[in-house]
């Protein structure tokens, strides 16, 4: 009995610890909305992920999760975003962050980007019926993602 008492007791510290961590980061619109756009790119991510994986060979190619991962992403890519980009939101304002301040001051490109990621998704969509499809696709799809990030998103280096 004791034990479990222990490890009750446990739990619910690591509880109350993760909800303080979670809560502090959700304190101001800026940091909720860096942690909402954070959360779509790893939604982007594990999806591209799953097509990528099938197009090199690396998993089998399975039709089903190969649409059900380009659907994600269409989705993903059609979500209004303008919440999560608030200004005073970029690396030269906050720490957990990776959006660069040009982001802001380019909008005109950014939408265009944005449109070319919407147009990478919707190929992916129509062609994710087959490995030729998503092999064929694949690369516009990294390609839209990666002209973005080279041009707003700090680097890792």
């Amino acid at each position: 009995m004791a034990l479990n008492r222990h490890v009750i007791l446990g739990l619910t510290a690591a509880a109350l610890t993760a909800t303080g961590v979670f809560a502090a980061s959700h304190t101001t619109p800026e940091g909720a909305a860096i942690k909402a756009r954070q959360a779509q790119m790893q939604l982007y991510a594990y999806n591209i992920g799953t097509l990528g994986a099938m197009a090199k060979g690396a998993v089998a190619f399975d039709a089903g999760a190969a649409q059900a991962a380009a659907d994600n992403l269409a989705a993903l890519a059609t979500l209004n975003q303008m919440s999560y980009w608030l200004p005073g939101t970029s690396t030269a304002d906050m720490e957990g962050t990776k959006a660069l301040p040009a982001i802001w001051q380019n909008g005109a490109d950014v939408g265009n980007k944005a449109k070319g990621l919407v147009e990478a998704t919707m190929a992916m969509q129509a062609a994710a019926g087959s490995l030729e499809g998503v092999q064929g696709a694949i690369g516009a799809l990294g390609g839209a993602c990666g002209a973005c990030h080279k041009a707003y998103r700090q680097s890792d280096s």
